[in-house]
Parts: structure tokens; sequence; C-alpha cells
């Protein structure tokens, strides 16, 4: 009996796919690949227009420019947009290679299209303002920015759905950043730790953000640009009963003397992670505000330390720890970076191994002044340190 052609043809499994899930294998491609299955056959020449998720990013226009060149690079983008059907609800802008009003149009076509997810990145163009029609997808949740001048316009009310605010090398051209957070009042998500702008962030406008599990800032950005009190700091935490993970950046900071000593009653259980960037190991104020730091957050279970590019040997910090705190700290993993084997670096960690009974690795990357043989030295020294957990290890390279 002679088997009919359709018996005979191998079965497309792949065409035969529910479209969410051909959709969801697309956004895995880089977005000119995904384009390009349009000439796998007459059935997938239009699967790439139900994307929702776009990454015009360097890769892409790469490509562009080398199989259309440079001067077609904003047509061709405008050409790809007026194609897709639906929702784009993420995207990732890397638009370098675009002027000033193709990024205009770009934005002004996500604008109206649902964006809920958006990544702009052009380290290039700081001063160029970010477009208007940004501040119109009020359907925002996820914004990151890097680069750019970042200036709301009179009258602008705020994200109200906004969950996560990243904003890095970025002009805040705004009267008051701190205004504008308040009128994001559901993030969870902030972030801004190398923000260039003019003004500072008030401390009593993030203390409005309830909400915030993780927070990450400039400390030379608070308050005043020249000094502030590690107080301010505690006060703040003691405002945001939902802060999960702190990263404060000491960049340029200057620590008064009298709130690194102050003793705080109170305690931030909530508090799982901390990141502390650019700590000059040479200030005595800022390894004790540091100590502090540790003390008042019991539950502390991650640590990334970030020592300065300074050489500095200073003599031992002299803080007073009794035996009986020894067992408070809830640490499981110390990452330090740029180790440079000063006293403060070797007898903080010493504290840690003596302190942290849970604790499970201390991470240690050597700064590049340190020669081959210094290396080995502090190794050696560090591995014959006392360890109130056998199961910490020590990665030391």
């Amino acid at each position: 009996m002679a088997l009919e052609a359709s018996e005979l043809a191998p079965e497309d499994f792949i065409s035969t796919m529910p479209d969410s899930v051909i959709t969801s294998i697309l956004h895995r491609l880089p977005l000119q690949d995904a384009v390009r299955t349009g000439i796998l056959s007459r059935n997938w020449r239009f699967k790439w227009t139900m994307l929702t998720q776009l990454k015009f990013n360097e890769e892409f226009f790469v490509y562009l420019m080398k199989t259309k060149g440079e001067n077609s690079l904003g047509k061709i983008v405008s050409r790809l947009l007026l194609h897709l059907n639906g929702a784009v609800t993420k995207s990732v802008l890397v638009p370098a290679l675009l002027d000033v009003e193709d990024i205009h149009h770009l934005i002004l076509f996500l604008s109206r299209k649902g964006i809920k997810d958006l990544t702009i990145t052009d380290w290039s163009k700081p001063q160029v303002k970010l477009p208007t029609h940004l501040f119109s997808c009020l359907e925002l949740k996820r914004l990151n920015i890097y680069g750019f001048c970042f200036h709301p316009p009179p009258g602008f009310h705020g994200f109200p759905n906004l969950l996560s605010l990243e904003l890095r090398g970025v002009q805040y051209g705004g009267s008051d950043l701190g205004e504008f957070l308040t009128r994001c009042p559901l993030l969870e998500i902030l972030d801004l730790g190398y923000l260039s702008y003019t003004g500072n962030v008030k401390l009593v406008e993030i203390a409005k953000l309830v909400n915030l599990k993780i927070l990450s800032l400039s400390l030379c950005h608070l308050e005043t640009t020249t000094t502030i009190s590690p107080c301010n700091v505690f006060e703040l935490v003691g405002f945001l009963p939902k802060l999960q993970e702190l990263g404060l950046d000491f960049q340029d900071c200057r620590l008064t003397e009298g709130g690194a000593t102050k003793k705080f009653p109170t305690a931030f259980p909530a508090l799982k992670a901390l990141k502390l960037t650019r700590i000059d190991f040479g200030d005595g104020i800022m390894i004790s505000f540091a100590l502090e730091m540790l003390r008042h957050f019991p539950n502390l279970q991650t640590l990334d330390i970030l020592a300065t590019r300074q050489v500095t040997d200073p003599f031992p910090i002299s803080i007073p720890i009794p035996e009986g705190e020894y067992n408070m700290m809830e640490l499981r993993s110390v990452l330090f970076r740029n180790f440079k084997g000063s006293k403060n670096e070797v007898y903080l960690i010493k504290y840690f191994l003596a302190c942290c009974p849970s604790l499970k690795k201390i991470e240690i990357q050597c700064d590049w002044c340190l020669e081959p043989i210094e290396q080995l030295i502090h190794a050696r020294k560090l591995l014959m340190l006392h360890r109130a957990s056998p199961a910490a290890e020590i990665e030391f390279y």
C-alpha cells in the first residue's frame, strides 16, 4: 500500500510550537539573528514580529554597520520597529552610534508600546538630555540609565509603578533628585552608586522610601559634599524596615569623627548583605565606622569590601572588641578586593575569622601592587590565624 506524501514528510515540531514558546526562543537570540529567522520558511517569515523584548546593543549596531553601513542605522531601526505587532515590555538601548534625533524616535516608539523594563547606556553623551517621551512611560517598573542627562520636565509626577531605579554617571538636571525619588512610592531597589549631578540627595527624602529592599549610595552625594556623620547612615537604615542589602561608596567622602564612635542601641536584623566600596584603610574613622556597622547588623550574611587604590600601612587601629561579641555575627561569605596587606586590613580579616562561627569562605583578591612573594607571605600569615568556624576557607589570589 502506497504511503501518502504527508506520512512521508517529517513533522515540523518547531513550527507547530505555541507562539509563546517560539517568542521565548527568539528572545534568547541576538536581535539580528531573531529577525533573520524570517528567511527560514514562509511560516517563519513574520514570527520575529511577535518580539516583546528588544536588545539594541553594541553587537546589534556593529552588525548593521558591517552589513548596511553607518548612515542607514536609524532608518533600519525605524523599519524594524514598524513591523512589530504587540507591546514591547523590555528593551536594552546602547545607542552610541545613533544621533540624538534617532534616539528620540526610538524612545517615543517605546513610550507608546507599554515599556516596563528599560536600560539605556551611552557614556559618550553625558550632556545629552533624555527625551521627555521617557517620562510618559508610566508603566515602567525597572529603569536603568548609564550616562545622559536625566531631566524630568516641570510638573512630572513620578513613575507610580517603578520598582527599580539605577542611575550611574548621570547628570541630574532637575531641581531636587530627592523630591523626584519620593514620587516613585513603590521603589524597592535604588542604586545611585556613581551618580554625577549638581546637588545632593537628602537622607530625609530617601528615608521616605519605606519599601526599599536594596539601596546603593555614594556617600559624597549625601547632604553635603564635605563631611557626613556615620550616625546619619544608621538613622537612615532605621527608617527602612524592609532593607535587606546596603551598598555604600566612600569615594571622596569625609566622615566626622564624633559619629564614628557613637554607640547605637538599635540593631538592624533585616539587613543580610553589605557592600563597602573604596574604603581607605588608612582612615581610622572610616574603619571604626565599618566595624560599628558590622556590630549593628547581627544577621549579616554576605560582605563585599573594595579597598581604595591607595598604598598605606598605618598603625593598627585600637578598637576594643569584647570577647562576648565574638559569637554575634552570622557572616557566611566575605569578599575582600584590592588587598594590599596593610595592618588594618589584616586586623579586619582576623576579626572576621574570630567572631564569625558560621563563616564558610573569605575570598581575598590582591591589589596589583603586591609582588608574588609578598602575596605568598600574606597568604601564609592569614592561613595561620585562628578561626571560630572550622569550615571557613580562605581563598587568596
